[in-house]
């Protein structure tokens, strides 16, 4: 759960890291810039970068002008987020701008801290530099110690109590890393600033949602597990609000899955024989029958989708509950995308014979609709899948 850069700071702040004094500003909190002292920076609160450059990055030299320029921001969007919070932060005098980050390599399994001499807006693309990003890989769990740290430091081009500084502060930010469940904390830029001082300027942290409830801290601080909704689109919307985990891709082959394992290897197959997944979904354990008839109705009701991959694998859930569900919204709502599938497992019999009865007593509305069992391989319905929505 990515938080915003307000929150992000307090949890620096919590650290002992430096950074602007501020406020955050909504609609109804116009009142905070009395604290502030001028000049200040206006930042648009949203989950994505590019904010200076879209115009969500402004300087006020009084109150008045914060007052106008905030005004201008609130209601317009950023990407798909509407903005109705700003950080206003005291201006700072910056000699330099640092990076330094703490995150997960997910390729080699290992805790990763880096840093880099050249902080700032284009960091993604100094980052294809090589050797632009230091890397220091720690074990997981284990603390950052202090010679670890200056190691890190040691090539930002700092000398002197800057060193010592910027050691101290690498130690702070990778122990706020281990001690919440963070998947990344970053400041960018990192600034030194004017009277020898480190100072984040911006903040990214993204941590483990399922690992919040060991952290009851960040409540009182006004931190709670939420969905970032702005970047939702209808049909996730949807989903979420039936409950139903589902994220939309990009493909248009539907994928109408057991649990999220399955779907996950489902998404892996259909790329590997050469079609594109329209969604990841994930029916939980023993879904109810309405369940079902939502999840299939996200796939029905996206345009994109030409044809519909599905499979049961009952055990807690129940293969007739799940033919039931099928064939219900069939009677209800009559699509006309075929649906190559497969079921085997906990009652399949019995949710066999109410597939066949109901092919047999509306042939026409079935057409289009395939049921294998155990003894088809897995791997022959999606080939099939693909052949029908390409008409291959």
């Amino acid at each position: 759960m990515r938080l915003y850069e307000f929150e992000a700071k307090r949890l620096l702040r919590s650290a002992n890291i430096l950074a602007p004094d501020a406020v955050v500003v909504d609609e109804q909190s116009f009142a905070e810039l009395e604290k502030v002292t001028y000049p200040v920076v206006i930042k648009a609160q949203a989950f994505l970068g590019g904010r200076g450059k879209a115009g969500f990055i402004q300087s006020a030299r009084n109150q008045t002008e914060a007052v106008d320029k905030i005004r201008a921001m609130f209601g317009k969007k950023h990407g798909t987020y509407l903005i109705e919070k700003v950080l206003v932060e005291k201006a700072v005098v910056i000699q330099k701008e640092l990076y330094c980050a703490a995150t997960i390599d997910r390729l080699e399994h290992q805790p990763l801290l880096m840093t880099s001499k050249n902080g700032g807006v284009e960091i993604e693309e100094i980052a294809r530099t090589e050797g632009a990003i230091m890397k220091y890989y720690l074990k997981p769990g284990d603390d950052l110690h202090d010679f670890q740290a200056r190691k890190g430091a040691s090539g930002l081009g700092l000398s002197g109590s800057l060193l010592g500084a910027c050691s101290r502060l690498l130690v702070q930010l990778y122990a706020l890393f281990l001690r919440f469940d963070c998947k990344l904390v970053e400041i960018n830029p990192l600034a030194v600033t004017e009277d020898e001082h480190l100072c984040a300027l911006d903040a990214k942290i993204d941590l483990d949602e399922d690992a919040m409830f060991r952290h009851p801290e960040l409540r009182q601080m006004g931190i709670v597990a939420r969905h970032e909704v702005g970047e939702l689109t209808e049909r996730e919307k949807i989903a979420k609000t039936n409950g139903i985990p589902y994220v939309d891709l990009d493909g248009d082959i539907g994928v109408f899955p057991g649990g999220a394992g399955f779907g996950i290897a489902a998404i892996d197959l259909i790329e590997h024989y050469g079609g594109q997944p329209a969604n990841f979904m994930d029916s939980g354990g023993a879904p109810t029958q309405e369940k079902l008839r939502a999840m299939l109705g996200l796939l029905i009701d996206n345009p994109r989708v030409k044809a519909i991959f599905g499979a049961r694998f009952g055990g807690i859930s129940r293969c007739d509950d799940w033919a039931q569900a099928v064939v219900q919204y069939v009677f209800e709502n009559r699509p006309q995308k075929p649906m190559i599938m497969r079921m085997t497992g906990n009652m399949e019999e019995a949710g066999r014979k109410i597939l066949e009865q109901a092919k047999k007593d509306h042939p026409e509305l079935f057409k289009n609709i395939k049921v294998y069992s155990f003894d088809t391989p897995i791997e022959e319905v999606i080939q099939e899948t693909i052949r029908v929505a390409y008409k291959k």
